[in-house]
């Protein structure tokens, strides 16, 4: 009896001694109740109401939810030129929302510099796509810094994030990832006396392989000239057109060997698949098709490694 009462004591006294033997687990949150606990991300909360998305974000998951802050939003209504969330359709408002959500738990630790998929969708139902740079910190898009990293839900994980990641078009794309400056310059170099930023910000659907810095300096290399600036409009012109398809959205597993595409130019190129993605263009060149269906709101972007001449 002793003993049993010796026991009881001991069992007693470890629980008043040591009561919370437990760690942060004992108190799981969804990604959901994680926001709404966060004064900062009160707006985001509110979006998500709006959107209808709660119940999404509160299902099994796993998610990656780049979550805005609070002054994010209110930056975003400023360049809307609208005073409230209720002002944005909430069509595009579930749009903006979804394009912040990654399917998975992805830590800061396994993001890789590169193009990741959101649940948002693009021409076809496709995923939109978000580049993300971890050379110095992580970015999003080249503009949304991940602030606040790695906070753990029951069914995902949350990065806070400084700025609201709009949906990007073909163009932003370009511009968002410095491995396309080059083609950025061609394209609005000012004499060439067409508007591509305004054309392939349209409704498209556009297909653009795009060629990247180093391709354009082969090309320079390749005619015997010093910069972009010395190849004449016509012909600058003529190139850049020929890299664009207008009206389709030609994901990679649309591609066929052997396969005639049709360009903006005019002039079509050859597709074949025996020995990796390549293209073959209007003077019997060889292009190799590097990193493939980088999604816009508008049209898809397939990197390619030599520029393509008709």
């Amino acid at each position: 009896m002793k003993n049993l009462f010796f026991f009881f004591l001991l069992a007693l006294g470890a629980g008043v001694l040591f009561p919370s033997c437990k760690d942060d687990d004992d108190n799981p949150q969804s990604i959901v109740e994680l926001a709404q606990g966060n004064a900062n991300l009160s707006i985001l909360v509110e979006a998500l109401q709006r959107a209808d998305l709660l119940t999404t974000l509160n299902a099994d998951g796993p998610f990656t939810v780049l979550a805005p802050t609070n002054a994010a939003f209110t930056a975003l209504l400023t360049s809307l030129g609208v005073s409230s969330l209720n002002d944005i359709p909430v069509a595009q408002l579930r749009a903006i929302l979804l394009n912040h959500v990654l399917a998975g738990d992805v830590r800061s630790g396994s993001l890789a510099t590169g193009y990741v998929s959101t649940l948002a969708q693009g021409p076809d139902n496709s995923p939109i796509s978000l580049f993300a740079d971890v050379a110095s910190g992580i970015r999003f898009n080249g503009s949304a810094s991940v602030t606040t990293a790695d906070l753990a839900a029951t069914n995902g994980v949350v990065h806070i994030i400084d700025k609201v990641l709009t949906l990007p078009n073909v163009v932003n794309h370009a511009l968002n990832n410095p491995n396309f400056s080059t083609l950025v310059a061609a394209l609005t170099r000012p004499d060439l006396g067409v508007d591509y930023v305004s054309i392939l910000s349209g409704n498209g659907p556009f297909t653009v392989f795009a060629p990247t810095n180093a391709a354009f300096t082969a090309l320079l290399q390749e005619l015997g000239v010093s910069d972009l600036n010395a190849i004449p409009a016509a012909t600058l012109n003529a190139v850049l057109q020929y890299h664009v398809v207008n009206g389709a959205n030609v994901r990679s597993a649309q591609l066929t060997n052997g396969q005639q595409v049709t360009t903006l130019q005019g002039g079509s190129f050859t597709v074949n698949l025996g020995d990796g993605a390549k293209i073959t263009d209007g003077q019997n060149r060889i292009s190799t098709i590097i990193a493939v269906d980088v999604q816009g709101s508008n049209g898809v972007i397939h990197a390619i490694d030599r520029v393509i001449l008709p």
